[in-house]
């Protein structure tokens, strides 16, 4: 109202009030209550926790206004470090100062200096020295005493990675990233600025396409994985992404940097895992720390019933509670900030390649690890503020892989784990680039310029031992589930099976054709199984087509139970040719199905009620973006794998 005066009375020609209160230099600037100061770095990169620098309160009316604005710091820190400039990497969330600056300070805890912090702070490099000297002269005698019977790339990994963080815990990480984005900037940069900005797309799909061509047909054929085989993966690949722009919401608005970006990464990934020794080295030890947990898990289990009871191969003995010990060890690790790290890096690089905003960067790289739920929960701050095409985005990355916990499930049914675990790494930028091209992106992103992993302070663990408690806990519930799940879907789908086949023997369909649902669904599915390039040998192209279809309908576990059932001589399946099995592996590796619409629709509705209706109207059409995201990885698969037998069976 001051203000509004003294405007009107200098446009009547009176003359302006002398009141220091109107003058300009008493106006306040205040600091951005929603983060913390302490978060802006040179490097661009915000590391915070929680969403808020300070709890949010809401105004006693009975207190005068002036008292609140003396509260509120004086600078607007972040918005003078460019927080809204699309130049940030990535922003977690470390604590800050709670209340405000003129609360009195807390009573800080006088520790000890004898304390184990305290001895470390003072003797930190005389630790480090320590550390790298015993684990350097670890991978020495490693390479010494094993150098003809182990595999070296593993010790050098973990060793690099250990000298790695203890360098980098007293020197700045910067001199190693200035030179690279030097390098960087001098040669990649100055490159793709020499082609004309119209030829860019053009020529990144031409270049794209002939690594395709080239990865796929130079190598030499095996068994069926003849070269018109590969050529027929490669068609259905073709036909997956002309179907989606054929189909896309806004074709003109198509990002197709992220799309070819993202078909690139995929089948850099699959010919690394399925052609390079290096890779499937890796990708195998990984694999076998998953199936350690299965025997770690059985010591447990003996404890609680008998050694016997523990060898036990029945699913309710051996895969649930290995998924209880897991899902305990990932709560463990999220509470050390290990898994946010590993996420955040995955993030960073997809957030840089492929030009996504932070929020889908973040939710599709932690969907392979930690499931379709709780990788939106990463992003609960903004779930409110996403975009629609941000909101496809997520919900499509968790239908197009699946969960660590069920990782090691599906590993203790005998499916090959190098498999399981490339096809969630190969579905990270597959969702990206399917979603993208089925629903682009036509508004602005709050997260467009940064990767932004807030931490959860709500359900904050106190401790580690409260954490791996929590875990505990929330893996009894997810294996609760899985049960209770499986015993009522089979059981409907027994039903469905059983009016099907009353019905279909009064028209003669009896015998070994019975009217199932699975016959259905495999003629429905025969046209996807072909364009993915399974073998044309046999029966294969409808057990597969079958399997897909009980997979969308119901879910992969009764899909891979089926698949997985080649032991028993009456099966159908029995006789699948390696190939064939390879790509159904791949293409039944994600929680795309109906039953996961309802966990999605009901996860995102609860963290933002008032975005439930958009998230129903994405729910579909995401769906069918995360089953196809599954697909096209099982079309590269069946263009690039060469040793079908070493990946069609577990290890």
């Amino acid at each position: 109202m001051a203000h509004h005066e003294h405007n009107a009375s200098a446009q009547h020609g009176v003359a302006p009030s002398n009141d220091l209160a109107l003058h300009m230099s008493q106006e306040h600037q205040h600091e951005h209550v929603h983060h913390s100061p302490r978060a802006v770095h040179d490097d661009h990169i915000m590391y915070t926790t929680g969403t808020t620098d300070e709890k949010s309160t809401i105004p006693d009316p009975s207190v005068q206004d002036h008292g609140l604005h003396h509260r509120l710091p004086e600078k607007h820190g972040l918005h003078e470090q460019g927080t809204y400039e699309k130049n940030a990497d990535i922003d977690y969330e470390e604590k800050g100062t709670r209340g405000s600056s003129t609360d009195p300070e807390p009573e800080v805890e006088k520790k000890s200096k004898w304390s184990v912090g305290a001895l470390y702070r003072r003797f930190r490099w005389v630790v480090h020295l320590f550390l790298a000297a015993l684990f350097t002269g670890w991978w020495i005698a490693s390479v010494v005493l094993h150098h003809n019977d182990k595999n070296w790339v593993i010790p050098f990994l973990f060793w690099l990675a250990i000298m790695v963080r203890i360098i980098t815990c007293h020197v700045p990480i910067t001199i190693v990233t200035k030179p690279m984005h030097w390098v960087w900037n001098n040669t990649g940069v100055r490159i793709g600025h020499m082609v004309p900005e119209k030829m860019r797309i053009p020529a990144g799909a031409a270049l794209t396409i002939a690594v395709i061509i080239v990865g796929s047909m130079a190598s030499e054929e095996s068994e069926d994985n003849t070269r018109a085989n590969r050529a027929i993966s490669l068609f259905g690949l073709a036909v997956f992404i002309f179907g989606f722009w054929l189909t896309s919401k806004t074709r003109s608005a198509i990002n197709w940097h992220t799309v070819i970006v993202g078909m690139l990464v995929q089948f850099i990934i699959a010919l690394f895992v399925l052609r390079t020794g290096v890779g499937y080295d890796i990708f195998s030890f990984i694999s076998e720390l998953a199936r350690l947990l299965l025997g770690f898990a059985r010591d447990g289990v003996a404890f609680l019933t008998t050694p016997d009871i523990a060898e036990n191969t029945y699913f309710f003995f051996s895969v649930i509670p290995a998924i209880i010990f897991f899902v305990s060890i990932v709560q463990l690790l999220y509470y050390w900030g290990l898994i946010q790290w590993f996420i955040g890096k995955f993030a960073v690089f997809f957030f840089w390649s492929m030009k996504v905003s932070g929020a889908e960067a973040v939710v599709a790289s932690a969907s392979p690890f930690i499931g379709q739920g709780e990788s939106a929960m990463l992003i609960k701050p903004f779930v409110a503020h996403l975009t629609m095409a941000e909101l496809h985005q997520v919900m499509c990355s968790g239908f197009a892989t699946i969960a660590g916990s069920v990782l090691v499930a599906y590993i203790g049914m005998g499916l090959n784990p190098q498999a399981l675990i490339s096809s969630c790494v190969m579905s990270i930028p597959a969702s990206l680039a399917l979603s993208k091209l089925r629903y682009p992106e036509t508004e602005e992103s709050l997260t467009a310029g940064r990767v932004v992993i807030p931490d959860d302070d709500e359900h904050k663990a106190a401790n580690a031992l409260h954490a791996f408690a929590n875990g505990a806990w929330l893996g009894l519930k997810i294996a609760g589930m899985i049960i209770c799940t499986l015993l009522c879907i089979i059981a409907l789908l027994g039903l469905i099976d059983g009016l099907l086949t009353w019905w279909g023997r009064y028209i003669n369909l009896d015998g070994e054709f019975d009217l199932t649902l699975e016959l259905i669904l495999g003629y429905v599915f025969y046209p996807v199984a072909f364009l993915l390039g399974v073998s044309r040998q046999g029966n294969d192209l409808l057990l597969v087509g079958r399997l897909i279809g009980v997979k969308v309908i119901t879910n992969e576990f009764v899909a891979f139970t089926m698949l997985q059932a080649k032991e028993e001589p009456d099966s159908p399946y029995h006789n699948l040719s390696p190939r064939s099995r390879l790509i159904a592996t791949y293409a039944l590796c994600g929680f795309g199905n109906i039953g996961s619409l309802g966990t999605q629709i009901g996860v995102l509705s609860q963290i933002s009620p008032g975005r439930s209706g958009d998230v129903s109207r994405l729910a579909v059409s995401a769906l069918v973006s995360g089953v196809f995201s599954t697909l096209s990885s099982a079309s590269i698969a069946g263009l690039v794998v060469t040793d079908q037998a070493k990946f069609s069976s577990s290890q």
